[in-house]
């Protein structure tokens, strides 16, 4: 119960700084950060300065106020991982914050290894629903129904309504599959990339499904982007694959996820 208060906290803090509120939010995954600099940056402050809320390990963390047009929303730069070593409701504490902060639609990006063999990398997939190996839930425990109710319907995670208006901007090519959460560190082996295609997996990454339960839990809409960074089956196309080319080939991807994001802002 006490996240309740700790992410009210957090989120009077953020209030007394941000000239603005906002209610759409984007958060943004590995090798994606560079999609901040499209947008006017209002302010910024450190996931180190916010009342309850861990330092990421692996990504820089701040929440940024931006605009776009006359448009304000939230950027969550970086995000928290459970290879990390951080609990699921840690790793999900910053949809708590949001969630505190008034949003209500929330975007999230990713880079994922993609499972089906249609897949090219540089592909962005639009997640229209997932399988969850994580092996915990971010709900587990006392539920605290200021947040959201006991067990939330999942049918419909991943907004269709969401998923249509991206689906309608002009000239954009996109998959549309199911994501995987595995919990890493470690990248998968042959034998899971093709167990996880076999159980219905387009593509699968270290994040995003404990934040996107959350989300729901929260009656957020939510709308999930992941860029295929590599190709993972068939397993004779499998190839080592570095963290550096992981996040280069994200990159290459940003300005296609701008168009995207712009879409839905304007939306």
């Amino acid at each position: 119960m006490i996240i309740y208060e700790e992410s009210q906290e957090a989120a009077d803090y953020i209030q007394s700084i941000f000239s603005h509120q906002a209610d759409i939010a984007l958060v943004t995954g590995s090798g994606l950060d560079g999609i901040t600099d499209h947008y006017k940056i209002m302010a910024t402050i450190s996931f180190t300065d916010i009342p309850y809320l861990n330092a990421p390990t692996f990504h820089k963390g701040e929440l940024i106020l931006a605009q776009h047009g006359d448009r304000y929303f939230y950027i969550v730069k970086g995000r928290l991982h459970y290879y990390e070593g951080f609990t699921v409701q840690e790793v999900t504490f910053p949809i708590r914050i949001l969630h505190q902060l008034g949003v209500k639609t929330v975007m999230m990006t990713n880079a994922s290894g993609g499972l089906n063999p249609d897949y090219k990398a540089g592909d962005i997939m639009l997640v229209r629903d997932h399988i969850n190996l994580f092996p915990e839930n971010p709900l587990r425990g006392a539920n605290d129904d200021r947040f959201g109710i006991r067990f939330p319907d999942m049918s419909d995670a991943y907004s269709s309504r969401l998923r249509d208006v991206i689906k309608s901007i002009p000239n954009l090519q996109l998959n549309e599959g199911v994501y995987v959460g595995f919990p890493g560190p470690s990248l998968e082996t042959p034998a899971e990339y093709k167990y996880l295609h076999i159980i219905g997996g387009d593509a699968v990454g270290m994040s995003t499904v404990p934040e996107v339960i959350v989300a729901n839990h929260c009656e957020m809409e939510v709308a999930v982007l992941s860029v295929t960074t590599n190709i993972c089956y068939p397993p004779e196309e499998i190839t080592p694959t570095t963290l550096e080319e992981v996040i280069d080939m994200a990159n290459r991807a940003v300005p296609k996820l701008k168009i995207i994001v712009d879409g839905l802002l304007e939306e």
